[in-house]
């Protein structure tokens, strides 16, 4: 019998920007962009009962709740304190499988032995978010991935909630269809056309008939009913591309002032690199301009890398050929790591110059924080906090969520 837990942080984005700024505590909070083309990032849960949610525009969000406090994202904070959470589960499993910067699935099936019940598990782990870092989160323990997350789900704000195996099917008889993966707004229809309101209608119907009326997904839909979930808890180890983009509250025009966030970027890219102890040749440029036209641009250096400055040097010559002059909002940077391994030589290459110097900003970053030290372009430009949204894929983590 398996053990899984889903941890997903509650709104995330608001709850570091309480966190960080105590006036902020206890009010209703929108974090979003721009107050014409921007969207909502996250909004706390105070502000949600008058009809707020993550991804609305701007404008709608501020007449629904003329009231309530806006702040523009910190994503640098966001992405620092997203790796802290998931420094605390590696404590407990190697076993994650992120679904974004916030939101996870953990084995902890070997894990019991050293730490306790999965329950216990879940509590050490939320207590150790609470104790370290001041930011709430919820679980859902189950034996399979559907029921853990719908627990979760289930236990928000700040909860728990623990499925055994034994009280699957009753745990999901009462909720409605729209609760089983893979059902949209297209099947739900069809499922109540059908008579079928609640999981436990699906699971009280023959496979045959939900078959005869739905094709393959009739069975799909009929094991989630019964708490039939085989799928694993996948390690993102397997990433193609760790990457990281921003887009402008404004547009910008000109290398000058695209320079510190493309060199913001590289430098995300290459800690991100150097914490998942991987490197990369091909280096990826992505633009997106005014009109929404979007180009990416690649080149190959002639050796692997996890430096900084290196992915900067080589995204800054595509910039130089491809900004064609115009209004910019987007940039992003990334690099690409599915391709085939280099031939080794007859004899061990010297480390980089640049190791030790990565190494001590590393160590500098993690104890203090990753504005502790930068260059000096990027903070004359607060290149880190000035995008309305940013979308990051750390090769040990999911994108971007709230």
């Amino acid at each position: 019998m398996r053990a899984i837990i889903h941890v997903d942080m509650d709104a995330f984005y608001a709850s570091v920007e309480q966190r960080d700024n105590p006036a902020l505590r206890g009010k209703p909070l929108i974090v979003g962009g721009h107050a014409q083309r921007g969207v909502v990032v996250a909004a706390s849960y105070e502000v949600r009962p008058f009809g707020v949610r993550s991804a609305m525009p701007m404008a709608r969000a501020t007449k629904a709740a003329p009231h309530a406090l806006v702040v523009k994202p910190r994503f640098a904070a966001y992405a620092e304190a997203s790796e802290q959470v998931f420094a605390i589960f590696e404590r407990y499993t190697p076993l994650i499988e992120p679904l974004s910067l916030d939101e996870a699935f953990l084995d902890v099936t070997a894990s019991v032995g050293l730490f306790g019940t999965p329950a216990d598990i879940a509590r050490r782990i939320r207590k150790e978010i609470a104790d370290e870092l001041d930011l709430p989160a919820s679980a859902g323990v189950a034996t399979v991935k559907f029921v853990a997350k719908i627990a979760s789900d289930l236990a928000k704000p700040n909860g728990q909630r623990e499925v055994r195996a034994e009280e699957t099917v009753a745990f999901l008889a009462g909720l409605p269809v729209s609760r089983l993966w893979g059902v949209g707004p297209k099947t739900e229809e069809a499922l109540r056309l059908a008579g079928l309101k609640t999981i436990g209608d699906v699971a009280h119907r023959e496979l045959d008939w939900l078959e005869d009326r739905l094709g393959s997904s009739g069975r799909h839909l009929w094991e989630l009913s019964q708490g039939i979930d085989t799928r694993e808890v996948v390690p993102d180890r397997a990433a193609k591309s760790v990457g990281a983009e921003d887009t402008f509250d404004e547009d910008l025009v000109g290398v000058d002032a695209l320079k510190p966030h493309v060199h913001a970027q590289a430098l995300r890219v290459a800690r991100r690199l150097r914490r998942a102890a991987l490197k990369g040749r091909v280096v990826q440029l992505k633009l997106k301009f005014a009109d929404f036209t979007l180009i990416t641009r690649r080149t190959t250096l002639r050796e692997a890398t996890d430096d900084g400055q290196t992915l900067y040097r080589a995204a800054l010559e595509l910039l130089d050929k491809s900004h064609q002059g115009k209004p910019l909002r987007l940039t992003g940077v990334s690099v690409q790591l599915n391709e085939e391994p280099p031939q080794l030589g007859l004899f061990p290459a010297a480390a980089p110059r640049t190791s030790k110097l990565n190494a001590a900003l590393d160590k500098i970053a993690e104890r203090f924080g990753s504005k502790a030290i930068t260059t000096a372009d990027i903070a004359g430009s607060e290149a880190t906090d000035s995008a309305e949204h940013r979308s990051e894929r750390p090769v040990e983590k999911g994108g971007p969520k709230d």
